[in-house]
């Protein structure tokens, strides 16, 4: 492993949004993209962009709203249609036409939106513990254990959440590490601690606009949420390569969002890790990392 990763790197888009990404390797190599879920960064990736730097030019991004990228005010800049945009941007600012995919948790939300909507981009898809958007959309609607496991949603929605989550140092933030079927919590030590409150104390404002932009979410006395919707399967069709790797203690995202997967991603390979949680990308880096080299290589 002889790549380093690179950070203090800016993409001004052509929509006028500013991303800042992490690299590791060389720009003639493939290109591979990271993108992080809620509420990370960049940084969830490093063991990763260490390991692909050498094959490829492995990147990833902040998504908008997170850390060093751009964080607008406005709820609407959060739909998954402008995250896309912005994803499809960094490809082409990066000099590349496509690109593997590699993605967790509200990153895996986004980016099947991305293989859905432009699959000409995207070379292979690998998610972790991110639910389809048709199935968790179901799951919502009608799935009592779902929508009382995805209760947290409705809290982040509301207004103020974001000043409640950088109270008493983060924590109620920290709490997500260790509150949605975490395994091993030894990853989040001084130094991961120190670094993720350098990024959430330049604003959480960003990364709970997601939950507010997003259709998919529970119903309340007086809001139908998710049911709301009505929605084509047809619509939601994934036709690139897929691996999904689940961490099967994950609380907030358990393993019954799998069921049905299989119509509709035509090429999918499912991976459950019975003893990983929703984290992990951190409790198990090196089997997420040989997960990912094996679907290369197939």
């Amino acid at each position: 492993m002889s790549a380093s990763i690179r950070v203090n790197q800016f993409a001004t888009l052509t929509n006028g949004t500013r991303l800042h990404y992490a690299s590791a390797g060389k720009k003639e190599n493939p290109l591979i993209l990271f993108v992080h879920g809620f509420p990370e960064f960049w940084y969830e990736w490093s063991a990763q962009l260490l390991e692909f730097g050498d094959s490829y030019f492995a990147v990833a991004p902040d998504l908008r709203g997170f850390n060093l990228s751009d964080m607008p005010v406005d709820i609407s800049a959060y739909k998954a249609k402008y995250i896309v945009e912005d994803l499809r941007l960094l490809i082409t600012h990066l000099g590349y036409q496509k690109a593997v995919v590699v993605a967790h948790d509200w990153g895996g939300a986004i980016c099947w939106n991305l293989a859905i909507a432009l699959p000409e981009i995207v070379e292979k898809l690998i998610i972790i513990n991110s639910p389809h958007p048709y199935l968790f959309a179901q799951a919502l609607t009608q799935d009592p254990a779902q929508q009382a496991a995805s209760e947290y949603m409705n809290w982040l929605r509301r207004e103020g959440s974001e000043l409640a989550l950088a109270k008493n140092d983060f924590a109620l933030t920290e709490g997500f590490f260790s509150g949605l079927g975490q395994a091993d919590a030894s990853w989040f030590d001084d130094e991961a601690r120190k670094k993720y409150h350098e990024c959430w104390s330049r604003g959480l404002l960003g990364g709970v606009n997601y939950y507010r932009a997003s259709p998919l979410y529970p119903a309340t006395a007086n809001d139908k949420g998710a049911a709301k919707l009505h929605l084509n399967k047809n619509d939601f069709m994934v036709t690139v390569p897929t691996r999904v790797i689940w961490g099967e203690m994950d609380k907030a995202l358990p393993k019954t969002l799998l069921d049905g997967l299989d119509t509709l991603v035509g090429d999918l390979q499912v991976v459950r890790v019975p003893n990983g949680s929703h984290w992990i990308i951190h409790e198990q880096a090196n089997k997420i990392t040989a997960l990912i080299h094996q679907f290369l290589k197939d």
